[in-house]
């Protein structure tokens, strides 16, 4: 070390990466769903919103959960970790309830949404994503920065 250099010490407040191995791979799938989601909603809701409101309020909502979860992704941390952590359980609620429903009474969904059937719309992404993310988060907590 140079004389005019400061020492970083290594301490337990930096962040966790959740973003390397696997996680880099979950940030883009995220990613990808995000974009899909939001601009399949923001079309569908500015040219035909009265055609299903709720399918599409619902696809604008998974966009808007995707993009938090990328984003604590990206961010890093335990708090992050935790944060993505909850909204996967709620985004695989979502799933499974929204991909039951559509099953049960197709008729609430005049049109789909992107958890409808349980994702298959998008190849079942909606519903193996958070199952893989959330094994992702809990195994990034053992892991050391």
């Amino acid at each position: 070390m140079t004389s005019g250099e400061a020492e970083v010490p290594v301490t337990e407040d930096r962040p966790t990466r959740l973003i390397s191995g696997p996680g880099v791979l979950l940030v883009w799938l995220y990613g990808v769903m995000v974009v899909g989601a939001v601009s399949r909603s923001v079309y569908q809701i500015a040219t035909e919103f009265d055609r299903a409101p709720l399918a599409y309020s619902l696809s604008a909502l998974a966009g808007l959960v995707y993009g938090f979860i990328t984003y604590t992704l990206v961010r890093g941390g335990e708090k992050a970790r935790r944060a993505a952590l909850v909204c996967c359980a709620a985004e695989l609620a979502g799933v499974l309830v929204v991909g039951t429903w559509t099953l049960v009474e197709p008729s609430a969904f005049p049109d789909a949404t992107v958890w409808s059937d349980y994702g298959m719309g998008y190849l079942f992404i909606p519903v193996l994503l958070p199952l893989s993310a959330i094994y992702w988060l809990r195994r990034a907590r053992t892991l050391k920065p």
